[in-house]
């Protein structure tokens, strides 16, 4: 099952070009720009090949900049928790075209992480597909795969990785296209040392829902249920 119950409040999407990626970024927001980080790695512009067109497609993740989001933090100093989202363009030789947009769809990155570090977002696009991905360091990792298609950018898989320190837990992966989820289950999980030996047990479910996500249409990742 698929559960996105509440659908992004963003502008219906434009298919008028623009010259410059800039132009895309709506008024309140900026291009946001990561160095890296423990889990992932960094981006300014991400480009790659989305429709199979041979030229460099772009991909913009953007911030809110309103000051009202901007807190003091007893123990950090100053965190600007506006959320951010992405546009993603299509390279048509001398314009670019809107492909797809969501412009709150991720959490800040100055989120709370407890006695650990907030998951880190990473952004790429390979072999056509633009990846969206979570790292946790030890915890493990996540990530969306969406295919350009139906005019938007669709969801057609999710990975995680689920681990104890070194010692790997669960991994899990959806194909939303053949409709079938494999959850591979570390039965020596418990086991501890350097020593230890991983033995999955796989276990094969149809997913049930026939409906692809949009990437348009998603409100909050880290409330996406997929199950």
């Amino acid at each position: 099952m698929l559960k996105n119950d509440t659908v992004a409040n963003n502008p219906s999407q434009n298919i008028e070009g623009k010259k410059k990626p800039k132009d895309f970024v709506p008024e309140g927001y900026i291009i946001s720009t990561y160095e890296g980080g423990i889990s992932a790695s960094g981006w300014d512009e991400i480009k790659g090949d989305l429709n199979k067109d041979g030229l460099e497609d772009i991909v913009l993740i953007i911030k809110g900049t309103d000051k009202s989001k901007v807190i003091q933090n007893e123990s950090r100093g100053q965190l600007d928790r506006n959320r951010r989202g992405i546009i993603v363009l299509l390279n048509k030789g001398d314009y670019y075209q809107l492909a797809s947009e969501n412009y709150t769809c991720f959490s800040s990155e100055n989120e709370d992480g407890g006695v650990y570090f907030a998951p880190e977002l990473s952004v790429s696009i390979e072999k056509g597909n633009l990846h969206i991905d979570y790292g946790h360091g030890r915890y493990g990792s996540w990530g969306y795969t969406f295919r350009y298609q139906n005019g938007d950018m669709e969801l057609i898989g999710y990975d995680s990785y689920s681990s104890r320190g070194p010692v790997p837990q669960y991994e899990v992966s959806f194909n939303f296209l053949t409709r079938r989820k494999l959850t591979k289950d570390n039965l020596n999980k418990e086991d501890d040392g350097d020593n230890y030996e991983v033995k999955y047990k796989d276990t094969w479910e149809t997913i049930k829902s026939n409906k692809l996500i949009k990437l348009s249409e998603i409100k909050d990742f880290d409330e996406l249920e997929l199950n």
